[in-house]
């Protein structure tokens, strides 16, 4: 992992999240001392990127990590091929590249560079099923191909939605075979309805058909961490949309979102800023602690966590 540079590409955001932790990982085990440095590719310096070369006051490694650099200013080209050219010893550099067409020509340059590549594709919907086969297995069981297109038709083809599904499921089977009726029993095969129903009307401002939907949902078997699952996804799609729209009209790929949902998630955004998403993406991410064991009433935590959503929402309007 030292002394090298790991690129991790492909659009597919939530795997690429993923690969990005786990190498990160493995690089800690290797260097328990070093220090984890963590800059977007838009906020890339030149300054920064020498800091990366160095090593924390505190720690003698560091493990710098540049997320999204498909939105790294042209004038942070020259000094980031510098540095991937030659890693220092004590640095382990992890790069990843989750746009399919912006910055296309630094990903082509970076690949030649680069010790290892890890590949994150957008998951085509007749892999889905296996991705969520694969998912239990590493969760330690195992769930059929029928119980994984069940779960598929249930909560959608998001894969973050996916993957949080199964760490429900897994739990809820107490370490057994996940089946299609455990399936059937959980998501009462209405968890993406009802979770994204919840995730319109929050991102839209109308927070009292939210909590009445929320509430809804939730009493007829919906998993808490579903609705957080559907507003994550909503945000972080919104403001993809907000970060490519600077530029040039956003595509698909670069929003994260089907080719027929882009005009809805272009609506959605039009009343909210960069800052203000970020904002809900930190509100959506605390709730989903609270309601994983970090707090004591999940109900609350969802129903607070919507009406702070529409706090940011007016907030927003008005900067």
């Amino acid at each position: 992992m030292f002394a090298r540079l790991t690129l991790v590409a492909g659009p597919e955001q939530f795997l690429a999240e993923r690969e990005v932790a786990r190498l990160t990982a493995t690089a800690r085990q290797a260097r328990p001392d070093a220090a984890v440095v963590t800059t977007a590719g838009s906020e890339l310096t030149a300054s920064g990127i020498d800091q990366m070369s160095g090593t924390d006051l505190f720690s003698t490694a560091t493990i710098a990590r540049i997320t999204n650099v498909d939105k790294a200013p042209k004038a942070m080209e020259s000094p980031l091929l510098t540095l991937a050219r030659s890693v220092p010893d004590d640095v382990a550099l992890i790069i990843s590249h989750t746009s399919a067409n912006q910055g296309k020509a630094l990903l082509d340059k970076l690949k030649p560079l680069a010790a290892r590549i890890v590949d994150c594709p957008m998951l085509k919907a007749w892999n889905l099923a296996k991705f969520v086969i694969h998912e239990a297995r590493d969760a330690g069981t195992t769930i059929d191909a029928e119980a994984a297109q069940a779960l598929v038709d249930s909560v959608g083809q998001d894969t973050r939605s996916l993957a949080a599904a199964v760490t429900q499921l897994v739990s809820d089977a107490e370490g057994g075979r996940i089946t299609t009726s455990v399936v059937s029993r959980y998501f009462a095969g209405r968890a993406t309805i009802s979770a994204y129903a919840v995730s319109d009307d929050a991102v839209a401002g109308r927070v009292s058909d939210a909590i009445m939907k929320l509430r809804w949902a939730l009493s007829t078997g919906v998993a808490h961490v579903m609705v957080t699952a559907a507003l994550a996804t909503s945000f972080r799609q919104i403001g993809n949309y907000l970060a490519a729209a600077r530029d040039h009209s956003p595509t698909a790929a670069e929003v994260g979102a089907p080719a027929w949902k882009l005009k809805d998630v272009a609506a959605a955004a039009r009343p909210w800023t960069e800052q203000a998403v970020a904002a809900a993406i930190r509100a959506v991410s605390q709730a989903d602690g609270q309601i994983k064991g970090a707090g004591q009433d999940p109900d609350f935590a969802l129903e607070h966590l919507l009406i702070r959503l529409a706090a940011l929402r007016r907030a927003g309007r008005r900067a």
